[in-house]
This record gives structure tokens, C-alpha cells and sequence, in this order.
């Protein structure tokens, strides 16, 4: 080339960002080619002064590509590396790349992905782009390519029949890379994982078979860990108002409802619960003032056997009574579903551990309603479901990609090791907890043939069960705050993007996304509202709130307390392994003993727990985006107004809490990942 042709060559000017984490270097020769609607570059090997420095762990490396005419509006680059002949080839992971024009416009790429070998990789630029939108030919090729090698990395499976799809994968590096944890994640879970029962200090107990013979023998095993409020809870495990308090902020509020008309197969009588007469059950529940919890899901499942032993769950109905001074007390527990002679009505007034072993078959009973039904079903399940939809059918150019992937970071990873660990043959659910087995898939089943789209919306769900007004609700508060707070957010980009009804209905990748997820997550059975299609811009908003929110805010609702709440195992038991009461009077302390797990099943319990409730070094706030995936001012602004308003309601929940007995932080913004990764 001659001087004259060198003086007419334009200059791009390239930055790559390589992302600050553990192990995202490269030593291989980058090298870059950009695309643009008049034209393409060279590809053009990254060779920078700083040589193998400029790839490594948080680098900021400039370089310049000349080309002899404008290649007008940049479309996308391709990125490959090679490796050295003494160095092999490596895994490195750019954040974006930035490109300025000789025109003075500048161009940015995300990319935060995993490049772990020599192919070429294309990257469009960060303007958000629906399908129908994108009007270059070589445009569309690269979204077409992306999705078709998508759709081989994010294949579906079905773990059992009945319960929702969830991703093939036949081992944890059969895993994208990109959806796996990160190296300070893997390796904090695998020593939380590996030392839990050491951390607890109760390596020798795991595996005793024998039964407890005294509480305090629970106690000294439990001191070893405990939490602020778990320490509350062991102190008042057994007050009825303490047990009443839990079905509206323990790690289950969902079950609760108003009760506008008692069951027919719950006959409870005014002498029963109201023998001073002072008031009737009819006027009670015209007042509004009773509620019930129901475990009908729970009945009939077949038990698990522990130490060779047959364990017992039940099915109970549960009466709440709201007192005047705004307390929530058990009236009348009912453990079966069918009345009959020896299934009792147990009420307050009955002997000390009738009463206490009644509420202890409920908060059992609790256990496996909240593990399988409100927290791995209607969290890490339809989670998973959400995010494997997503991988599947929408590029990374399209809008609600750059919304939503935030959303579902390390969840596929998690549920693979939940699978692995817990619920698989020999996992600790499986082998420990009285649905463990067949039971638990019973129960899943049940569970998923009874989800409504409404219960997945929070202010319908707290409408429908007639809870708007009932005193010192937390989880309701708190959620519905954070669900408006999320929905503003959710709106305010949605409607960037989406001007009007048909732009919705246009959208083939958003379409095939939504039915997608009626298809593998609620497996096209006509779940009341779940929708198969989306067709106005106010659906599309509410099903996107409700996906962030189900992945964000419930999980942490129904996770983060495990250990509160369950630490102390009579409050929380994982299994029971005695028959309740068939009459009334016959109840000891030597009968709660003996219907209490093994030694072994509690500190198991325990110990899963306390892993479920540990929050990683690298743990992700709701809000707190590390990855810039949006380019425009106006979403850009939005996600800061999104932050400021999850900052002020933290605030107010930290206020709010100095003046309770027991705080309630599940819903503290602070406190909320952004995905479900635990």
C-alpha cells in the first residue's frame, strides 16, 4: 500500500474490556473483525505493546483498526482467539468492546461470556433489537445462528413425568460455561457444602440412629450455630402465638387464607373453640377474624422409611383465630382429612402435650408443603423453566434478554446440584425427610396441577386468600412493595421497547419464549391464567414482574430463613416417626420424644439448612447489575431509578424492624438476589 492509500485509511478505535473475576485471562492471540451495514473490516490479530498483559483479569486494552472506507453503521463484530504454540488454549471472558468511528460515534458491545475455544464468535452492538426490527441481512444471520446453537447447549429433559422440564445435563461441565458459578461461588459452596456438618459440630451425630431422650440434648447440639433468630425461636417454639406469627412471616406464608366458610370435613363447633361464649365461629368469620391452613396436598402420600423405620406425615386443617389485641392463635387442629372417632379435634385447652404434639404434626407437615410445593416448585423449578425458555428462543440483541438474564444467574447450576444432592436417590431429602422418595414426587405433581396463574402474582394471590388487611403481616407488606417497585422497573423498559399491542403480538421470539414455558414448566395442562401467548403490552409487563419476582423476591422469602425457622429442629421436623394421637389424654414428653426424628435425621436437617441459608461472597442484590447489557440512556436511567427505589425501601424496612421482637429481613432489598442461586 502506498503513502497516499495509508494517508486516506479511517481509524476505528477498539477498546476491550476483559472482565474483573478470577480466572478470566487469556494468553492467546485475539484477534477482531467489525461488521458494518456498508462493509467489513480485516480480521485484525490485537497486538498491543502491553503483549500478553493485554487480555488479562480487568485489562483495559486500546488498539486501532484501519480500514480503507467507512463501514458505515456498525452491526456486530466477530471475536476468535488462537492460542500459542507454548501456550495452550485458554478460557477468557470480555466483558464488552467499545468502538469509536472515525464518524466520532461509539459503539459498544457486550459480550460477558465465556470464549473457551478457537471458533469465531459474533457479538451484536448494545441497541436493543426485536426480530422484526432487525433489518440487516448479516444481522438476522448472526440472531438466527446464535439460537440454533442455543438450542443445542440448552436442550430439555425430563427428570421425572409430571413435575416441570428442566435442563439436560450430564454432568456439572456439561454445563455452559456461562451459566455456571463463578470461582469464588463453586468454591465457597463446595466448602459450605463439605464442612456443614463439621461447621455445626456435629460430625459424630450424622450417623446415630438413635432417638432423643431429652430437649436439651437437642439444645446442646443446636447452640453450636444459631442465628439471632433462631435462638428466638427455640425459646418460643411452643407459644401458640409464636406458632400462629409463622404462618404469615416464617419461611411459608403461603397457605394462610381467610376463611369465609368452615370446611364440611372440618367440623369445628362454638363449644369447641368459644366455651365461654363470648362469641360464635358464624360471627367470627362475618368479622373477618379466622383463618385456615389446609395440607390437603399432603394426604394420603406415601411415608418414607428412615433407620428402617416407617415415618408419619399428616394432612392437618389448621383453625386460626385473630384476637382483639391483633395476635393470630390456634384454635383447632384436625390431623387427617376425613373425621372420624380417632382423629380428633385438638384444641388449646386439651392437655399440654396433646396440644404441642398437634402442633408439632403441623409444622412437620409444613415442612414438606414449603420444600416441595412453595420453595423447589414454585421457585427453583418454574426458575429454571424461565431461564432455560429464555437461552433457548431470545439473542442477546433482544430486549427482554438484557432485562431478564441478570434474573438467572447460577440457577441452572443450582438446580442441577439440587437434583444431584437433594432430591435424587441418595440425597439428604430423599433419605431424611418423611416425603422423601415417592411421596415427594406425589406431592409435586399435586402441586403443580394446582398452581393458578394468580397465585404467581403476589397481589392477586394475597387478594384471592382475602389477607389485604390482616395485622403485622411482613411478607405481605414488604412484598408488595418490592412486586411495585419491580413492576414500575419492568414497565419502564418494557414500554421503551414495546410502543403498542401489535409490536407484542409481532415478536415471534417472545411468543415462542411465553409458550415455551406453558409448555415445559406447566407441561400445556390449562392451569387457570397461565397464558400460552401474550397479546397486549399490560400482559407482557405483569408476566416479566412476575417471572423477576418469582426468581428474586419469592425465593427469598421462602429460602433465606430456613435456618431461622428450622435450626430448631422441634419447631421445623423434617420427619416424624410415630402415629398421632387417635384420642386425647394419652400425649407425654416421652410420646413428643419418640415421635421426634432420629439423631441423625435432625443433624441432617440441620445441616442442609444452614447451607441453604448462606449467602455468597459474590452474591448478587436485587437491582445490582454488574453487567451492562443495555446501551440506551432511557433503560440505562430506568435500572438507576430501579436501584434508588429498592435503596428507600430497605430503609424503611431497617426502620421498621428496630421495633419488633423478631425482625422481619427476608424482603430487605439488601437481602434479595437477583436470582435464585442458593
Amino acid at each position: 500500500m502506498d503513502l497516499f492509500s495509508r494517508l486516506k485509511m479511517l481509524d476505528y478505535e477498539i477498546t476491550v474490556f476483559t472482565a474483573n473475576r478470577a480466572v478470566a485471562t487469556t494468553f492467546n492471540n485475539v484477534f477482531i473483525k467489525l461488521v458494518g451495514t456498508s462493509g467489513e473490516s480485516e480480521r485484525k490479530w490485537l497486538l498491543s505493546l502491553r503483549g500478553a498483559a493485554a487480555f488479562v483479569r480487568g485489562a483495559v486494552a486500546n488498539f486501532t483498526v484501519s480500514c480503507p472506507t467507512s463501514l458505515g453503521k456498525l452491526v456486530l463484530i466477530e471475536l476468535d482467539k488462537q492460542p500459542l504454540l507454548l501456550f495452550p488454549e485458554d478460557s477468557w471472558f470480555p466483558a464488552k468492546v467499545e468502538v469509536k468511528s472515525p464518524e466520532g460515534d461509539t459503539y459498544n458491545f457486550p459480550i460477558y461470556r465465556w470464549i473457551t475455544d478457537s471458533k469465531v464468535h459474533r457479538f451484536r452492538e448494545g441497541i436493543a433489537l426485536k426480530g422484526f426490527e432487525d433489518s440487516h441481512h448479516l444481522g438476522r444471520y448472526s440472531r438466527e445462528e446464535e439460537l440454533k446453537q442455543r438450542q443445542k447447549d440448552y436442550c430439555w429433559d425430563v427428570y421425572v413425568e409430571g413435575i416441570p422440564h428442566c435442563m439436560k445435563a450430564d454432568g456439572l461441565f456439561s454445563l455452559p460455561a456461562e451459566v455456571r458459578f463463578s470461582f469464588a461461588k463453586q468454591t465457597e459452596f463446595l466448602f459450605t457444602a463439605g464442612t456443614g456438618l463439621t461447621e455445626l459440630k456435629l460430625k459424630g451425630l450424622s450417623d446415630c440412629k438413635m432417638s432423643w431422650t431429652n430437649l436439651d440434648d437437642i439444645d446442646r447440639v443446636f447452640c453450636c450455630k444459631q442465628t439471632d433468630i433462631s435462638d428466638y425461636v427455640q425459646q418460643h417454639w411452643k407459644e401458640d402465638a409464636f406458632f400462629g406469627y409463622q404462618f404469615l412471616n416464617g419461611v411459608n406464608p403461603m397457605l394462610i387464607r381467610r376463611c369465609t366458610v368452615l370446611p364440611g370435613n372440618f367440623p369445628v363447633t362454638d363449644n369447641m373453640v368459644f366455651p365461654d361464649c363470648n362469641c360464635s365461629l358464624a360471627e367470627e368469620i362475618k368479622k373477618g377474624n379466622i383463618f385456615l391452613c389446609d395440607y390437603k396436598q399432603m394426604d394420603g402420600v406415601k411415608t418414607n422409611i428412615i433407620n428402617d423405620k416407617k415415618q408419619y406425615l399428616m394432612a392437618p386443617l389448621v383453625l386460626l383465630h385473630k384476637t382483639p389485641d391483633d395476635k393470630l392463635i390456634p384454635i383447632a387442629i384436625q390431623l387427617k382429612q376425613k373425621p372420624a372417632e380417632d382423629n380428633p379435634i385438638f384444641l388449646p385447652s386439651d392437655s399440654e402435650y396433646d396440644w404441642l404434639l398437634a402442633k408439632i404434626f403441623v409444622r412437620s407437615a409444613d415442612f414438606s408443603e414449603h420444600q416441595l410445593n412453595v420453595h423447589l416448585l414454585r421457585t427453583h423449578l418454574l426458575a429454571e423453566v424461565f431461564a432455560v425458555s429464555l437461552l433457548r428462543n431470545v439473542p442477546m440483541v433482544h430486549p427482554l434478554y438484557k432485562l431478564l438474564i441478570p434474573h438467572t444467574r447460577y440457577t441452572l447450576q443450582i438446580n442441577f446440584l439440587a437434583r444431584k444432592r437433594l432430591i435424587s436417590e441418595e440425597g439428604v431429602f430423599t433419605k431424611f425427610s418423611a416425603s422423601g422418595g415417592e411421596g415427594m414426587i406425589t406431592v409435586l405433581r399435586r402441586s403443580l396441577s394446582s398452581i393458578t396463574y394468580s397465585s404467581l402474582c403476589m397481589p392477586d394471590d394475597i387478594a384471592e386468600r382475602g389477607l389485604k388487611d390482616i395485622p403485622n403481616f411482613y411478607y405481605r407488606d414488604d412484598g408488595l412493595r418490592l412486586w411495585d417497585i419491580i413492576n414500575r422497573f419492568v414497565q419502564g423498559v418494557l414500554s421503551y421497547y414495546y410502543k403498542n399491542d401489535l409490536e407484542v403480538q409481532q415478536d415471534s421470539e417472545l411468543q415462542k419464549w411465553t409458550l415455551d414455558i406453558f409448555e415445559h414448566g406447566f407441561l400445556s395442562h390449562p392451569c387457570p391464567g397461565i397464558p400460552q401467548k401474550l397479546t397486549t403490552v399490560d400482559e407482557l409487563i405483569k408476566f416479566v414482574t412476575m417471572v423477576i419476582f418469582t426468581g428474586s423476591a419469592q425465593h427469598a422469602a421462602v429460602n433465606s430463613g430456613q435456618f431461622d425457622y428450622g435450626g430448631w429442629m422441634p419447631n421445623t421436623p423434617i420427619s416424624l416417626q410415630l402415629p398421632p394421637p387417635t384420642k386425647k389424654g394419652e400425649a407425654t414428653e416421652e410420646t413428643m420424644l419418640k415421635t421426634l426424628p432420629d439423631v441423625n435425621t435432625t443433624v441432617q436437617g440441620m445441616a442442609i439448612m444452614w447451607l441453604l441459608s448462606q449467602q455468597s461472597s459474590d452474591f448478587a442484590p436485587l437491582g445490582q447489575y454488574s453487567e451492562d447489557h443495555f446501551s440506551e440512556e432511557t433503560p440505562r436511567q430506568m435500572i438507576v431509578n430501579f436501584q434508588k427505589e429498592l435503596e428507600a425501601l430497605s430503609a424503611a424496612i431497617k426502620e421498621r424492624n428496630k421495633d419488633l421482637n423478631v425482625p422481619y429481613t427476608c424482603l430487605d432489598p439488601e437481602e434479595v438476589e437477583n436470582s435464585v442461586a442458593i
